[in-house]
């Protein structure tokens, strides 16, 4: 049956696999690496933090009782573990608290999986320069985003998780990066970690699990690249393969050609984006919008009597779902819950999703004013609007306030600067660093590309944390 239709896109996976196993550091414009830099910091403030967190600490319990041979470091413990064991824990942290970095066209989030494969694969085969390991990540940011560009948003309106699924092959490519596969091996290894994709959206609904695609994304990555380089062997056509293929099974509606566009001279990378609130990323401009009406015409929450909030069809499938304090993951992907955070404390970051937050009556009371629903005019602009929001405030004295906002604040069209970047980090990471450390870790950070030994940066991230 597989051979009965044309391929999706002839080579695909070849080609993506010899970019990823060819790729050095001197092809890599200067952009890219600065961008990478300031993933690496973000993404090290979210691995930390979610390290203290307790769906990862009880992804770490497990794996400490497997008793594996102790090569690579899990975050802010001082323990070690097996390389696809630390990656399992590591990027489960830095998914643990939805403030990782996000890639807006494929939906995935690189920078919580292919941080934890390239660190614990550096410990692991004893790699230390920084720029094999900037070479590492774009190899992996290149190839898992692409792969999720071209799934479309289709794979989520399936139901699949693209942290979990695309994100494989972040972690495939990443990894055999670092191991120094050949572009054969690398070809089996993305093979090989495409049949390991999952994750299924209804984890975002109360679930830890939602974290654990994360983890088990990198994890697989690994194992992939590990199997591979031992000859093990994959489906070398895995991306286009028209019957039982990635784009095949998980996308109704596949663009095979955003696999390769512009492979080599178009950088996906470049187009990462961070968050600046602790929540899912779709939801992002609406809070924006309701701070600023709130902010401009100095309102509080009780001076609202109605809040109307207009979002794409994608948006309104993923966030607008009746809200219940179901836990910390439930309220993070909710549009109404961040909007009432947003109403009373002008923010959405770690306070607002502690657990004893979720069950405020305040919250229900503002929530219970909120109307949001699915804008055709904001679909009508394609799927490059798909975060965009139109808010508007009734107000219980009779005015109407209104405020739009197509591209939210960390997108590629409306970037964080890296300074904006450290002030996350700096918040982020407070309680789980010292004032020391922190500028340590951002200095590191700042010139990875020049250090011939990472070592410093990894002593501050595997050191215990109280």
């Amino acid at each position: 049956m597989s051979n009965s239709k044309a391929p999706l896109l002839k080579d695909a996976t070849r080609d993506l696999a010899a970019f990823a196993a060819n790729l050095e550091f001197e092809q890599i414009p200067e952009e890219v690496v600065q961008r990478i830099k300031t993933s690496v910091l973000d993404s090290i403030g979210c691995c930390l933090f979610g390290a203290t967190l307790p769906w990862t600490q009880k992804v770490q319990a497990m794996v400490e009782e497997e008793g594996c041979r102790p090569v690579a470091s899990i975050f802010g413990t001082g323990k070690r573990t097996s390389a696809a064991g630390a990656a399992l824990v590591n990027a489960t942290a830095g998914h643990a608290f939805e403030l990782d970095d996000i890639h807006k066209e494929s939906i995935v989030h690189p920078g919580s999986i292919a941080l934890p494969v390239a660190v614990a694969l550096a410990e692991q085969a004893g790699t230390r320069r920084g720029r094999d390991i900037i070479t590492a990540l774009v190899a992996g940011y290149e190839v898992g985003t692409r792969v999720g560009n071209a799934a479309t948003m289709s794979l989520f309106f399936r139901g699949f998780h693209p942290q979990g699924a695309s994100g494989v092959f972040v972690a495939a490519a990443a990894a055999g990066r670092m191991l120094g596969l050949d572009a054969q091996k690398m070809q089996h290894a993305l093979g090989i970690a495409g049949s390991q994709a999952g994750g299924l959206m209804a984890a975002q609904e109360g679930a830890m699990v939602k974290r654990f695609h994360s983890g088990r994304a990198a994890q697989s990555g690994i194992y992939s690249a590990l199997l591979a380089a031992k000859e093990f062997t994959g489906i070398t056509d895995v991306l286009e393969a028209p019957y039982g293929g990635y784009l095949s099974s998980y996308s109704d509606k596949p663009n095979a050609q955003r696999l390769t566009d512009g492979l080599g001279a178009t950088w996906e990378t470049a187009t990462i984006g961070y968050k600046p609130h602790a929540s899912v990323t779709s939801i992002h401009a609406a809070l924006d919008a309701l701070a600023r009406i709130m902010k401009d015409n100095r309102l509080k929450p009780d001076d609202i009597a109605k809040l109307d909030v207009g979002v794409s069809h994608m948006t309104h499938v993923h966030c607008a779902w009746d809200y219940k304090a179901q836990g910390v993951t439930a309220a993070q992907m909710n549009l109404y819950y961040g909007l009432a955070v947003m109403a009373h404390d002008g923010v959405a970051f770690v306070d607002q999703y502690r657990q004893e937050r979720l069950n405020d009556p305040k919250i229900f009371d503002f929530i219970s004013r909120v109307n949001a629903y699915a804008d055709p005019q904001i679909d009508s602009m394609g799927p490059a609007f798909r975060h965009a929001a139109r808010v508007a405030v009734t107000t219980r004295d009779g005015r109407m306030l209104a405020q739009e906002i197509l591209h939210r604040r960390g997108s590629p069209e409306n970037p964080l600067d890296p300074s904006d970047v450290e002030y996350k980090f700096r918040n982020v990471v407070h309680s789980c660093l010292s004032k020391g450390d922190i500028e340590k870790t951002i200095e590191l950070s700042s010139r990875l590309d020049r250090l011939d030994d990472i070592q410093p940066l990894l002593d501050l991230l595997s050191a215990p944390r109280a």
